[in-house]
């Protein structure tokens, strides 16, 4: 970790806004590692978040109901966060700083709007639930028993992630354990039931543009884009993630640490900048590099891949079955007609699969939702706290998150329909919508007047932040104006 700094060391104001939050110091930039392989690890997290939302429930679901005539703003949604993922990464390579502390150095209010955004969307169980009841249509139970199951999914997930010595590693084993798994099984349900005809249909809704059928609601449609990709704060927590990978500026920031089996490291909440020198720059290039190439292919090309293949499975058994309009039936649907062609146990491959999918994506739900938090809540309230460390600080927040999902679950039994999966995906996703729109806003100003030199959004990477403000600001506004009156009325 870094020395005590002097005050020739001290970032000037001028440079780096020090209003609300202390002044960062001057530190060489370190040398970036040869290959992008050596950095793999963040963006495979960040696709186990996607993985059970949009990738195997929202945007299935739409082509379930729609076919491929909305799959262009798939398209458009997770290229569009590709670039997003980037701009959040931009600020954390280069100050070592999430890039929420970079918007609380424009505004201490950005802090309690983020906790809220990243508390409220994402407080619900829906990932728990649904793979819940994946699991009670693979070995029987009530719905009494799809709330315990839920309950103890959600249990043991925080069990697995409290026993870990390094909260981060402990996370990427687990995913590319579970995302690989996930893959192998999704490549030979795609080879048994995709034919090419199924293919041409898609490609033709890539290409239909614009087009919104009638009869889709929005708030499904702005959930969709939102979860074409992470969505919501959840894309935010790349900052969390690449500096505890030891991104750039990032080494210097330290880890998470288990209270019960690691050794508590000192976190650097607040971050570190560099001198422009021929030699931080060329450094730097070399980073922007290798970390872009991660996020393309551990990301982007991964969800391109997910979201196609799991959309074009939906498409080509689901929609035999009529009447499965609202909730997961399709996904019972699909497993059905898989069984019906090729046997009871690529039926059950399936289901077992789709509750690894949903799993996984609640596992690094409850991981970033804390880590987002911690950060929040010990940079602009605790930061001179000795007691609160940030590792306390993510595990009190982290069973707070699991015990409160475990009450909804519960309170379920009495309100029927409240933690039914697809209402609380939706519900979810509706919300990080507008998130998307405030922090695309941010990055804006964050990355392209903050920071400065050779640092700053190169001009295609600016048109596609000021398309990414248009794209969410636009449905936001279309799905509010739809939505409020039907709230009071």
């Amino acid at each position: 970790m870094s020395q005590e700094p002097n005050e020739e060391q001290l970032v000037p104001h001028e440079v780096m806004p020090c209003d609300h939050l202390p002044p960062m110091t001057y530190r060489d930039l370190p040398e970036a590692p040869p290959t992008w392989r050596k950095l793999v690890g963040p963006s495979i997290l960040l696709l186990g978040l996607s993985l059970g939302s949009g990738e195997f429930v929202l945007w299935p679901y739409i082509s379930y109901q729609f076919g491929f005539a909305v799959f262009w703003a798939c398209m458009v949604g997770v290229t569009t966060q590709y670039f997003i993922n980037m701009e959040i990464e931009r600020w954390t390579l280069a100050t070592g700083e999430t890039a929420i502390t970079g918007f609380c150095r424009l505004w201490r209010g950005w802090a309690p709007i983020f906790l809220a955004a990243n508390v409220l969307p994402w407080v619900w169980p829906g990932w728990a639930s649904g793979a819940a009841t994946l699991l009670t249509w693979e070995i029987g139970g009530s719905e009494t028993m799809r709330v315990v199951y839920s309950i103890v999914s959600l249990l043991a997930i925080g069990a697995a992630l409290t026993v870990g010595p390094i909260v981060y590693n402990t996370v990427e084993r687990l995913q590319k354990i579970l995302i690989g798994l996930v893959f192998v099984f999704m490549l030979i349900i795609f080879a048994l039931v995709v034919d090419s005809a199924h293919v041409v249909d898609m490609a033709v809704g890539i290409t239909n543009v614009g087009f919104v059928p009638e009869g889709m609601e929005l708030p499904l449609l702005l959930g969709a884009l939102a979860f074409a990709g992470a969505g919501g704060t959840m894309n935010l927590v790349q900052s969390d993630y690449v500096r505890e990978k030891g991104y750039a500026m990032g080494r210097f920031a330290g880890r998470l640490t288990s209270p019960l089996t690691g050794r508590e490291e000192v976190v650097a909440d607040i971050g570190a900048h560099f001198h422009q020198t021929e030699e931080n720059l060329r450094r730097w290039k070399d980073w922007w590099r290798v970390a872009n190439r991660e996020h393309a292919i551990s990301f982007y090309l991964l969800s391109v891949v997910s979201l196609m293949m799991l959309s074009l499975i939906a498409y080509s058994t689901a929609r035999s079955t009529p009447g499965l309009e609202s909730g997961i039936g399709f996904i019972r649907a699909e497993g059905q007609f898989i069984g019906n062609l090729h046997g009871p146990f690529f039926q059950h491959a399936f289901h077992w699969m789709g509750i690894a999918i949903l799993l996984t994506t609640e596992l690094g739900l409850l991981d970033a939702c804390a880590r987002i938090s911690t950060d929040i809540i010990k940079v602009n309230w605790l930061r001179d706290n000795q007691t609160w460390t940030d590792s306390r600080l993510y595990f009190v927040l982290l069973w707070a998150q699991i015990l409160i999902g475990c009450g909804i679950m519960l309170l379920g039994l009495v309100v029927p329909g409240l933690t039914q999966p697809m209402v609380l995906l939706v519900l979810s996703a509706s919300l990080n919508g507008g998130v998307m729109l405030i922090y695309s806003v941010l990055l804006l100003w964050l990355n392209n007047r903050i920071l400065g030199g050779q640092l700053r959004m190169p001009p295609v990477r600016f048109v596609v932040m000021i398309w990414s403000c248009a794209f969410f600001g636009y449905f936001t506004f279309v799905t509010l104006k739809n939505q409020i009156p039907r709230l009071f009325g």
